[in-house]
């Protein structure tokens, strides 16, 4: 029996995140390289969590032994390497708040790292906080996703789906939940687009009301670039938030704010600030100076009141709260993020990120929780109309015809643009809150303005940009999966929105250089898309959705949560436009309400499938370009260890003291190893897996019990942004039985 000798160039670069997500990877990266060294296959891994890279940007701060290198700024680069194999899991895309519970943590450990400036004055608080900025919000993915996207649901995952339903909500037709969005002097009905005909700088510019310029950026841009720039008014905004909470009131509908504050970093917790602002009016007004005095800032959500007012006597924080508590009184019920804490959607921008909230809300019947803890009707606010008319048209297709059937559905695979930081959305470091009336304008280097827009103090300014290449290869992948997958695609593009109509352009062309002869690819504008894809959803036929990147996100969210339960199992990959490959272990988040049940009573319910799903493309893939067939067989292998995982039903279970996310990592290993050492195609991997396979087989219900009996109690974890490596590992690898058969291995 020969075993492979490890390979620089076979390689799996495996990350490690937060949350969730990396109290897994405590428990199945040893699985992982136990099973893959037998081919020859290394496996390495990369932290990019929020923790390691605050770390990472203060490395003068801190001792030579608490120095950490620049992983992701690695990985970026490792992306642009045709043998680039990265297996990437979830991450916050952390919010102030979140950020800032990092540092004091980091700081409790000894770490001597600044605090976060709300407010910069100086040189060096203006470098700290640009320093933190680039941690904040979709940091990670940017950098990363050198690629488009290619989202699905595996057969082995969608036959589980049908034969173990998950529970959907029952619609009625009476249901008064719904989309509320704006109509005018939004992001939407502002947006200006064009493509440029030559490589050149642009600037863009602020001019105030005596002519004064101001660059606030100089952004190059490639020939063929799509650049858009938009705004959306604070009047309309608050007009919008008053008019939607008058409503509700008298309806007697909840109200629920549903923003994406994490993602767009910049626009949406100045948009969430807003609604603070406007449902806690009086109490912003009667106590502006003292909240100026305090640096309260709304953007951070109500949480940023109760800290900040905790300096103050005692009889001056009551005062204060009871104002908020008045505000209660004439204004409609709010949904809640706890209701046993009292915890509104207000309270953090990160608590409701719309592409979990609305899907959550519709299998739910339409419905949210309130503060009685019971489920009720609701309005969902979304300010930008942009996309919140997805939400609106589902809601009422499922008031039409009822919630759907996982047993019968179809399936919404996703084609997403994103490669080359591809923005649609409007990036960060080019979205600007207006400090007074002018105008914002876009200009050429020889002076000639290319769209400009007419702005008062308190709007919200964007620009964003989206590469020809990458749409080059979004087109040629759509037509990739539509010919493989024999299923018809729609193209996502509104003939009402200026930046899809650049785009439109460009899909019509670059369609001509491929061979589309039999294939049904359409272009539909978004509601159109959705009511098309929906019909076809319930008569069990699938249909491939093209779109941007927001759409991407929203939607790998949306149809899979219907579909399948959860965005976590589907299959994702990012083919890279230089030749390697990236597969992300599906959406979700990094379920921070599952390390909170891990702290207090040892059960991790979080679902390693995604991970599962991921391992097996990147072995097949690099087996197949490094023409290792132990590689490929291995994931043929792992691929049927996870049907027979999903067959049998041993998924992690929500209640301590059942399977959890451990427990699901044993079957994994015991069928994979069952059908490794089963194959006849290769003798020497079934010699070498028949003796684990015939150990974990025989101490099954041994291993189960030890599993079994570590839960019930508090876990220890040694911190929760920061955890310590070798409190992780006694939590996450309880059973000395599973250990020591994967040691001899």
């Amino acid at each position: 029996m020969t075993t492979p000798t490890p390979n620089s160039e076979q390689k799996i670069v495996y990350t490690l995140t937060d949350e969730a997500p990396f109290l897994a990877t405590g428990s199945f990266l040893p699985i992982v390289r136990a099973f893959t060294s037998a081919a020859g296959i290394q496996v390495e891994t990369s932290d990019i969590s929020v923790a390691a890279r605050i770390l990472a940007s203060f490395p003068e701060k801190l001792t030579e032994e608490q120095q950490v290198t620049d992983t992701l700024a690695e990985l970026g680069e490792l992306t642009k390497d045709p043998s680039c194999n990265l297996i990437k899991l979830p991450n916050i895309s952390a919010s102030i708040p979140q950020l800032k519970a990092a540092i004091a943590e980091l700081q409790s450990q000894g770490y001597d790292i600044p605090n976060y400036p709300d407010e910069a004055t100086t040189d060096e608080e203006k470098d700290i906080q640009a320093r933190y900025s680039k941690i904040l919000g979709s940091a990670v993915n940017p950098v990363l996703r050198q690629g488009n996207s290619d989202r699905r649901a595996p057969p082995a995952v969608k036959a589980f789906a049908r034969k173990f339903p998950h529970s959907m909500g029952e619609w009625s037709k009476a249901s008064r939940s719904h989309a509320d969005y704006m109509r005018d002097g939004d992001f939407f009905s502002s947006e200006q687009s064009i493509t440029m005909e030559e490589a050149g700088d642009v600037r863009l510019e602020f001019v105030d009301k005596d002519g004064n310029v101001e660059v606030k950026k100089t952004v190059a841009l490639q020939k063929g670039e799509v650049f858009d720039s938009m705004f959306m008014s604070a009047k309309a905004l608050d007009s919008f938030f008053e008019r939607t909470l008058q409503e509700c009131k008298a309806d007697g509908v909840m109200w629920s704010l549903h923003v994406k504050a994490t993602m767009m970093k910049v626009s949406h917790p100045i948009v969430f600030g807003h609604a603070v602002r406007v449902f806690y009016r009086e109490v912003f007004e009667k106590y502006a100076d003292l909240f100026e005095e305090l640096g309260v800032n709304p953007n951070n959500g109500m949480n940023s009141v109760y800290e900040k007012i905790k300096t103050l006597p005692q009889s001056q924080q009551e005062e204060i709260e009871e104002a908020i508590h008045a505000c209660y009184e004439h204004r409609p019920e709010m949904a809640m993020v706890d209701s046993v804490k009292g915890i509104t959607n207000l309270h953090i921008p990160s608590d409701v990120i719309v592409d979990a909230s609305m899907p959550a809300m519709i299998r739910n019947s339409g419905k949210m929780w309130g503060r009685d803890g019971k489920v009720k009707d609701t309005k969902a606010v979304m300010p930008e109309s942009t996309y919140a008319r997805i939400y609106q048209e589902m809601i009422h297709f499922c008031r039409t015809n009822g919630a759907f059937d996982p047993t019968t559905m179809g399936s919404v695979p996703n084609v997403g643009l994103m490669a080359m930081k591809a923005e649609e959305y409007g990036s960060h470091d080019k979205t600007f809150e207006m400090s007074q009336d002018g105008t914002m304008r876009v200009v050429k280097a020889d002076g000639t303005v290319l769209m400009q827009h007419e702005v008062e103090k308190g709007d919200i300014w964007r620009a964003c940009q989206t590469k020809d290449a990458a749409v080059r290869d979004w087109v040629k992948l759509a037509v990739t999966r539509s010919r493989q997958s024999d299923t018809p695609a729609i193209f996502w593009l509104d003939a009402e929105r200026a930046h899809d109509r650049q785009l439109r352009l460009k899909v019509e062309e670059y369609l001509k250089e491929h061979d589309t002869e039999g294939l049904d690819l359409r272009i539909m504008g978004y509601s159109r898309a959705i009511r098309t894809s929906m019909e076809r959803m319930i008569r069990g036929k699938d249909t491939i959705s093209v779109t941007g990147n927001v759409l991407r996100d929203y939607l790998t969210d949306l149809f899979p949560i219907m579909e399948l339960g959860t965005s976590a199992k589907m299959l994702s990959i990012v083919p890279m436009l230089n030749g390697g490959g990236m597969y992300e272990t599906g959406a979700g988040g990094s379920a921070p309400k599952h390390v909170q049940q891990v702290q207090e009573e040892n059960h991790l319910r979080w679902d390693s499938l995604g991970e599962f799903l991921a391992l097996a493309v990147s072995l097949e893939e690099l087996g197949i370009k490094n023409d290792n067939p132990q590689a490929e067989l291995m994931a043929k292998a792992l691929d049927a260890a996870t049907g027979q995982l999903l067959e049998n039903n041993k998924s992690p279970s929500r209640k301590v003291g059942e399977l959890d996310n451990r427990g699901s990592h044993f079957y994994l290993a015991m069928y994979w190893a069952q059908y490794l050492a089963e194959q006849t195609e290769n003798t020497d991997l079934a010699a070498r897996f028949a003796p684990l396979a015939k150990a974990l087989t025989e101490n099954e219900a041994q291993i189960i019990q030890e599993l079994a009996d570590a839960q019930g109690q508090p876990a220890d974890l040694g911190g929760y942004y920061h955890p310590d490596m070798a409190k992780v590992d006694a939590v996450m690898r309880p059973s000395k039985t599973l250990n020591d058969a994967l040691a001899s291995l």
